[in-house]
Order: structure tokens, then sequence, then C-alpha cells
């Protein structure tokens, strides 16, 4: 072992007793504006944490002072317990962002060759392109690529360092669904081994499908974090679809229906207790048919949460994320 190879190993060490990230009370002010305001929280090691939240609640700030391309106003930032400035820990880093152009005459192997050359002890280039599903267009050049293989390439530069801490944003942008899948299992793939991902993405099955955990923003504060059903059941989770002679007077009067409104030949019923809803139901009417009860939809939670429209997080490009 070279003595880089063993200095990587203590650091690693040492970065397994800390956070991966970690923000405690980050106000970021601009001129007239409030960014973040008292924003807390951390990201432990093998888990995928997506944050969320409408247009302006502080996502691409929050990622931005992680990064370290802005200092906090007032509050610290760190990552693997040291600042996101110093260099032992952002080689531990790797970032997916939407950039604004790339040299289109490289081919995509000479992209990651590149970066694989900024880190002491890179992921092997054949096992980047497996890992980003780049392999059949290695020697393509940038500029020939497919939206969706474009953004692979993103994945592949975030990889080329073995980053312990990855930030993914929109990171299936442009994808079919197929590619997009085999994305996500790569993603849970890298957590499993002890990696560490922050996703932001405006595709609310995304981040459902992969967060074990979900930081919701508003305003720069953090409005609620949880697990998916942990957010449903905030919002108020169920929903009870039926036919009944029941007259809508009988149905709104029960103290348990948060929502009434017809669909078709049935009604929709949306409350947070659908056990006591469901025995009413049972008993007033003998006749009630087309049951179902259902979670609601997480687009619907987080619009129950925020108040707001779904909106795309802001893109993070090199310049500067806005």
């Amino acid at each position: 072992m070279t003595a880089i190879e063993r200095e990587l190993e203590v650091q690693r060490s040492s970065m397994e007793e800390q956070p991966a990230a970690l923000l405690q009370n980050v106000t970021k002010q601009y001129p007239g504006h409030r960014a973040l305001d008292g924003l807390s929280f951390s990201l432990r090691a093998g888990e995928i944490v997506a944050l969320l939240g409408p247009n302006g609640a502080g996502k691409t700030t929050a990622i931005r002072v992680l990064l370290g391309l802005t200092s906090p106003t007032s509050g610290e930032a760190r990552l693997f317990g040291r600042s996101p400035r110093v260099r032992a820990a952002r080689t531990h880093v790797g970032a997916m962002l939407q950039v604004g152009r790339m040299p289109e005459s490289l081919r995509v192997c000479e992209h990651i060759e590149l970066f694989r050359g900024y880190y002491p002890r890179p992921l092997p280039l054949q096992e980047i392109l497996r890992i980003a599903g780049l392999a059949s267009v290695s020697q393509k050049l940038f500029g020939d690529l497919s939206g969706g293989q474009k953004q692979r390439v993103l994945f592949a530069l975030a990889l080329a360092g073995d980053p312990d801490l990855l930030f993914l944003d929109e990171p299936t942008l442009g994808m079919d669904i197929e590619a997009r899948r085999a994305l996500w299992a790569e993603v849970r793939s890298l957590a499993a081994r002890g990696k560490t991902v922050l996703l932001t993405t405006h595709y609310l099955e995304e981040a459902e499908a992969l967060a074990s955990r979900i930081l919701l923003l508003k305003n720069g504060r953090l409005l609620v974090e949880g697990t998916p059903g942990e957010l449903r059941a905030r919002a108020g989770a169920s929903r009870i679809r039926c036919r009944t002679q029941l007259s809508e007077p009988f149905l709104l009067g029960m103290p348990e229906v948060k929502e009434l409104r017809r669909e078709g030949d049935r009604w929709l019923l949306c409350t947070d207790a659908p056990e006591a809803v469901l025995r009413v139901l049972l008993q007033a009417d003998q006749a009630l048919s087309g049951l179902e009860v259902s979670p609601m939809p997480f687009e619907e939670a987080f619009l129950s949460l925020t108040g707001d429209a779904v909106a795309e997080p802001a893109a993070m490009g090199q310049g500067g994320l806005a």
C-alpha cells in the first residue's frame, strides 16, 4: 500500500465516524431575500435522501453551501466533519449537475478519463461505463449522443472518483422509462455499498421510489422530513371510493371525512381514519359496492403539505447554481 493509499484509508476511517453531510442552523442572506433560514439536516452513510420543495424553497442554495460553492451567512456546513472547501473532503464527493455545455468533440471515454485524473483513487473506466450503462457508446462523440445518453455521461462523471457522497440533480431528465429504472437500480446498489446519495428531482415518483428519507423545504426552512409513507400520513393519507345509496349530507356529516367529491358513479372520501369511515359505511348501507381503499398519491401529499403546485427544482449549472 502506497503512502497516498494509507492516507486515504485513514481519511475513510475517520469519515465513517461523522455524518456524510451536515447543515447546522444555516442561514443564507442575499440582498432583499433570505434563501435559507436556520436550516438544519444531516445525511448518514448508506442512505438515499430526496431534497424536495417548490421553486424558491432553498434546495439549490442548500446544495451550493454543501458543495462549498457559496458560504453561509451564519451557521455551519460540514462534509465528513470538515469544511466543504477542504480538499480532503471534496475528493470524496461526486456531483451530477445540470451543466450548460460540455465539449462535444470528445468521446465518452475521454470525458470519463479526464475526470478520473482529478481523483487520487478513481473507479476503473470499465466499471464506470458499466454502472452508467455507457459501454456500448464509449467511443461515441459526446455531441452525437441522445439527451438521455448525455445524462448518463454526467452520472458517469459524478462516479469517477468513487465518491462516498453523491449529489444527483435531476439525474433521469430526458431518459426513457427503461433507462430511468436502470439508473434507479444502480443508485440503490451504490447506497447498499455504503454510499450516501442526495437527490433533487421534479419526478415525485422517482423520489418515492428511491428515497429512504425525504426532506421537504419551503421558504428556506425544513417543513417536514420522513419516509414517503410518513409524509402521506402527515397529509391525511387515505381515500375511499364506493357506490352508495347514502346521501351527500350523510357522507359529509361524518367527522372523519375531510373531503368529498363525485367521480362518475362513485363517491371519493378523503380521511385520516379509514377504518372508522368504513365501519359507518358498511353498517349504514347494505348495498355498498365498488369499494376501494387506497393511500393518497405521493404527489397529492406533496401538494397538501406545501400548499404549492409541483415545481421543477432550479437547474444547477457549472457557473454557479441559480
